[in-house]
């Protein structure tokens, strides 16, 4: 069945938002240019923040990004829908001394950054992307074109690795980006000349690499969505996309959108989930509001934080990795991510929550477990649970490929998990 017109506009967005987010920091960056479009007001966090409900608003800290909406009718005990999501993806970061190389090929050194899948960044176009902090005291955004490739040898001189391919993370991931000396070249340069900046002027760096592919619809009947970093900036896209539906709309609650960094590597970081950005604005949400200490805790004792990720859909080749029997799969809606040992932080009312609001959006939902013997990994869900003690659910779409530089969705799932948070936001 052919995917609705919406559903490949909602995919052909998405691609436009990877592509301008190559990076953690840019993709708060992109969040907040959207949102701003649609009339919210970004804040810095050293001013003093507006008190009126019935103003949008929207806040950066590193490479996390947190917007909300407060309702013209608010209260000091009005509670919080929160959408958390992450702005992060596995891959590569540059090293300290970037501008490498041997035997004249020009490369680059970079340090593995969460859990890729390694071989599948061989044989693909890659980008440099990142924030520069200059001499100056300003903080740039810089982003490359295709630039680098990790080459992968020659069948001719291994005969064994369709056998089986192990890189060595050290001597088996440096891209080149170039011919020539090392000693002659500066690949920070090139990274400096996209932003315009001096590379003499840099004293700092955050870069990471990231697949120079644009995301794309394929597949019988348009059913199929590739792209880099779709863990998790579908989820992002998915809240940016319902935040500004629901702004202005009726509700009593506080619509939240959380996209927070380093989730990929545990999220202990000031913007990662288990840092304090969250709980900070939250108490700036309601001293604005006038709540004090007991109105606080009342609202966030019933308020709600939707933890959205992608998770596993079964593999065609490999289903016995699988549970047995709960085998959700791409195209038959987003997931309720279910563990007992409180890998995801779903519980009985939270997924008749989520039935409910899924309901409410028209949108079909699957459950997802894991195979008892295949662990399964975690999320911000069970962390921001523990932090705040608000109550979690934790949900997403199904894809294939994770932590692969290119992973596979479902359109229409993309869409109707965007469907499923403005149910949501809107309380």
């Amino acid at each position: 069945m052919p995917v609705s017109p919406a559903a490949l506009a909602h995919a052909t967005d998405l691609a436009d938002f990877v592509a301008e987010s190559p990076s953690s920091y840019h993709a708060t960056e992109q969040v907040a240019l959207r949102l701003e479009d649609a009339g919210f007001s970004r804040l810095d966090e050293t001013a003093a923040w507006p008190a009126q409900p019935g103003g949008r608003y929207v806040v950066v800290r590193d490479g996390a990004v947190i917007a909300w909406t407060v309702p013209s009718g608010a209260t000091p005990t009005t509670p919080v829908h929160v959408l958390g999501a992450h702005t992060d993806s596995p891959g590569f970061k540059l090293k300290p001394k970037p501008t490498v190389g041997a035997k004249g090929w020009l490369q680059a050194a970079v340090e593995v950054y969460g859990g890729p899948l390694l071989n599948s960044w061989l044989d693909r176009e890659l980008r440099l992307a990142g924030r520069l902090a200059l001499a100056d005291g300003r903080v740039v955004l810089a982003a490359t074109g295709p630039l680098l490739r990790l080459p992968q040898l020659a069948i001719h001189l291994d005969r064994g690795v369709n056998d089986g391919l192990a890189l060595d993370k050290q001597t088996g991931t440096q891209p080149v980006w170039g011919l020539g000396e090392a000693e002659s070249a500066d690949l920070l340069a090139e990274l400096a000349a996209t932003a315009g900046v001096d590379a003499a002027d840099i004293r700092g760096f955050d870069a990471v690499v990231a697949d120079a592919a644009r995301g794309a619809v394929f597949g019988k009947d348009d059913a199929f969505f590739a792209s880099g970093r779709l863990d998790d900036l579908a989820s992002v896209h998915a809240g940016v996309v319902a935040l500004i539906e629901a702004a202005g709309a009726a509700a009593d609650v506080i619509p939240v959108l959380a996209a927070f960094d380093h989730e990929e590597l545990g999220s202990e970081s000031r913007s990662g989930a288990a840092g304090p950005f969250l709980e900070d604005v939250l108490a700036r949400v309601y001293e604005a509001l006038g709540a004090d200490a007991s109105e606080q805790r009342r609202a966030i004792a019933s308020s709600w934080h939707l933890s959205s990720d992608v998770g596993h859909s079964v593999h065609p080749n490999h289903a016995h990795k699988h549970d047995p029997v709960v085998q959700p799969v791409l195209g038959s809606g987003p997931i309720l991510k279910i563990n007992a040992n409180q890998r995801y932080a779903t519980d009985a009312v939270g997924a008749a929550a989520w039935a409910g609001w899924c309901e409410q959006a028209g949108v079909s939902s699957q459950e997802f477990v894991s195979n008892n013997s295949v662990p399964c990994g975690s999320t911000i869900g069970p962390i921001t649970a523990t932090r705040l003690g608000i109550r979690t659910v934790d949900v997403g779409i199904p894809i294939l490929s994770m932590h692969s530089a290119r992973e596979l969705a479902g359109v229409s799932d993309l869409h109707d998990l965007s469907r499923a948070v403005r149910a949501f936001f809107a309380g």
